[in-house]
């Protein structure tokens, strides 16, 4: 093999050739749906990290358990019948900080706590793609899943800063 032929084939590919295989932290991990608020924070402290996928009994992604979903749960908890600040105007978001959903039955699950909301892409999804899905959505993390929807890894912010860093 020639010298041109060598560094052409170990030079890094642009973002522009990879795909969502290629960026994603493959296996990552995540929590169960019925985990209690008691995992859930005990997990997010001794990972260090800020969220986490929740998933289904099938491995599915149901959703997202962040920091955030524990402050604001916590925060809810300790308010009053009247503290429900005037800035909630979704029935969703009140009836969530007033104690009236489903955790109001019995223990809190991360099912209670999460964003329901799941971005996911196929694992050959451009990276260009990925990234645009990103800032459209104004998220800092798209779930990567097969074809069966389990979940087979995650795409970060950060995971796309690396790819275009010199």
């Amino acid at each position: 093999m020639s010298p041109t032929t060598t560094a052409r084939a170990s030079a890094p590919r642009s973002l522009a050739d990879k795909v969502a295989r290629d960026l994603m932290t493959p296996n990552p991990v995540s929590i169960r749906g019925g985990a209690t608020i008691s995992e859930v924070v005990a997990f997010l402290a001794d990972t260090g990290y800020s969220a986490a996928p929740v998933i289904d009994d099938a491995g599915r992604p149901i959703g997202v358990v962040s920091r955030t979903d524990v402050v604001v749960y916590d925060r809810a908890r300790t308010a009053g019948p009247g503290d429900v600040p005037p800035y909630f105007d979704r029935a969703d978001l009140a009836e969530r900080t007033s104690g009236t959903g489903s955790q109001a039955g019995g223990a809190v699950r991360a099912s209670d706590l999460m964003t329901p909301a799941v971005y996911a892409v196929a694992p050959d999804t451009p990276a260009v793609a990925v990234a645009g899905r990103m800032a459209d959505l104004n998220v800092h993390r798209l779930f990567v899943v097969d074809g069966d929807g389990v979940l087979i890894g995650v795409i970060s912010a950060l995971d796309l800063l690396r790819q275009i860093r010199p």
